[in-house]
């Protein structure tokens, strides 16, 4: 991309996702890098030089999920002036030609999002702060960015579908994962009584050990 006057001309180019990890780990103020993504990019000077990187994935809340957006998770400089804005703008262009029709990310609070205006981002709601990251179903250390008021920001193209209502990610990450539906949970075949799920695995076939034996018994029996 050009530069302004007296600034540095930066290039964009795709990083493999263990580099830009490795960046993120040695250069971002308070996030550890994430577990996946879908691709990332690197921001360089004229003289070949990183100067910072972006990790795109899935949306981390469920509720964005929905198989045509994305979320830019890590954004990590080493303050080199433009490099945010200019990863920002790239991660929606090449999220763009992927056939995506959105693209989110989160600043906390306390963080302008000027680069994020510049790349043509812009906020959609302001997010109250969590008490924590870590969950049932999703154990995580503290990091230190509890208690930290958030926003959110999309761009999208012009047929994107409506974003769902921001809501409490941890509605979903609390739940009890291997609690059946309500209307279809496993019934006894011997009882016909409501199985409770195990803490971990699958549900048993019976509700207790007594109908297991009583169904044992009854197909013991020999028949007349």
């Amino acid at each position: 991309m050009g530069a302004p006057s007296g600034a540095q001309e930066l290039h964009i180019q795709p990083v493999k996702f263990k580099a830009a990890c490795a960046w993120v780990d040695q250069h971002h103020r308070h996030h550890d890098a994430p577990q996946g993504h879908q691709f990332s990019l690197g921001v360089r000077t004229s003289d070949g030089r990183l100067v910072g990187v972006a990790i795109v994935g899935r949306p981390v809340s469920r509720n964005f999920d929905n198989g045509l957006t994305v979320e830019v998770t890590r954004v990590a400089t080493d303050g080199t002036p433009n490099a945010c804005s200019a990863l920002y703008g790239a991660a929606w262009r090449t999220a763009r030609s992927a056939g995506y029709r959105r693209a989110i990310t989160y600043t906390q609070d306390g963080e302008s999002g000027a680069s994020l205006r510049a790349a043509g981002w812009r906020k959609v709601a302001d997010l109250p702060a969590r008490p924590g990251w870590n969950t049932p179903s999703r154990p995580r250390r503290a990091h230190g960015t509890e208690h930290v008021a958030r926003t959110l920001w999309e761009i999208t193209a012009r047929n994107a579908p409506p974003l769902p209502e921001p809501r409490d990610e941890t509605r979903d990450e609390t739940r009890d994962e291997t609690r059946a539906p309500r209307g279809r949970r496993k019934r006894c075949p011997e009882c016909k009584q409501p199985i409770t799920p195990a803490v971990t695995g699958r549900p048993p076939h019976y509700c207790s050990p007594a109908c297991r034996q009583r169904a044992y018994r009854r197909r013991s029996q020999p028949s007349c």
